[in-house]
């Protein structure tokens, strides 16, 4: 029984490419992820996974499922969305969080239209918004996926510092240095590479799912920042390992099925996590008495 639900399913060398494209995704998303919640900016990671649909989509009209041209188009089209909604907020009264709002909806709209109206079946349009099915991925992608994973932890780790600080206390770094607004925009254009692979291994819709989900279920283990990233990037892993499995066995899609895992995980947390879950704050232990 273990052989036929754990291993048979990774016989396929598909199979094997969402696998390794799922770790690969996690290691790099996770960190991240952890970087997004706690500079509050979780939303706007949702409405970046969106806002790369118009891209993703001319990449089709002009290649068709070519993986190459869809990712540069979705990496254009992440970089002009965050750069238009970062001029309205610095020339305008309107908040970053209401631009990016704005241009998500749009860019969604457009998107949809353009797969829609251009001749893509339907076949191909779930895949495009909620990943492939049955966990089968090819080569290309695999190979996009390990390259931005590459690329993200290469460039996260010479930010890092300004990033932590810049979570921690802004002001402090301001003072000391001027490298935050570097460490800003870099870390929004990792946000669009790690983006645009969640959307080729688990679609446009729920490609998020990897870097927000395990990110809040590390702040229920631990206060650490890189302990969040280590937990963070070991959850993502395991819900992609079983989201696979579930999508495979169930024949649904990988998006969801991830997602869904990880959801799982999520509500443990928020129940038995040591740092602010529920169980705890029900059962505190004894504090120690001077």
């Amino acid at each position: 029984m273990f052989s036929s639900l754990i291993l048979a399913p990774f016989a396929d060398e598909s199979a094997r490419h969402s696998l390794a494209a799922v770790i690969a995704l996690a290691i790099s998303a996770g960190p991240v992820g952890v970087f997004l919640m706690l500079r509050r900016m979780s939303l706007v990671g949702d409405a970046m996974s969106h806002a790369i649909l118009p891209g993703v989509a001319i990449g089709f009209l002009v290649a068709g499922l070519n993986v190459f041209a869809m990712t540069l188009g979705g990496l254009a089209a992440g970089l002009l969305i965050a750069l238009l909604a970062g001029v309205v907020t610095r020339t305008t009264e309107l908040k970053e969080d209401a631009s990016l709002a704005v241009f998500l909806l749009v860019s969604l709209a457009l998107g949809v239209v353009i797969v829609t109206v251009n001749g893509m079946d339907i076949e191909h349009l779930m895949e495009f918004l909620f990943g492939e099915t049955s966990a089968n991925m090819n080569q290309d992608k695999l190979l996009v996926i390990a390259a931005n994973a590459t690329v993200s932890t290469l460039v996260l780790a010479l930010i890092y510092r300004p990033l932590v600080l810049d979570c921690v206390d802004p002001g402090f770094l301001r003072t000391v240095s001027g490298s935050g607004g570097i460490a800003h925009f870099a870390f929004l254009a990792l946000l669009v590479l790690n983006l645009i692979s969640g959307f080729h291994a688990l679609g446009t819709l729920l490609g998020v799912g990897i870097m927000i989900i395990p990110a809040a279920i590390s702040r229920f283990w631990t206060r650490d920042i890189t302990a969040m990233i280590a937990i963070a990037c070991v959850t993502g892993a395991l819900s992609g390992i079983a989201g696979l499995l579930l999508s495979f066995h169930a024949k649904i899609p990988t998006g969801p099925g991830v997602t869904l895992v990880a959801g799982v995980l999520y509500i443990a947390s928020i129940l038995f996590g040591s740092v602010g879950g529920l169980v705890w704050r029900l059962f505190p232990g004894r504090h120690l008495e001077a």
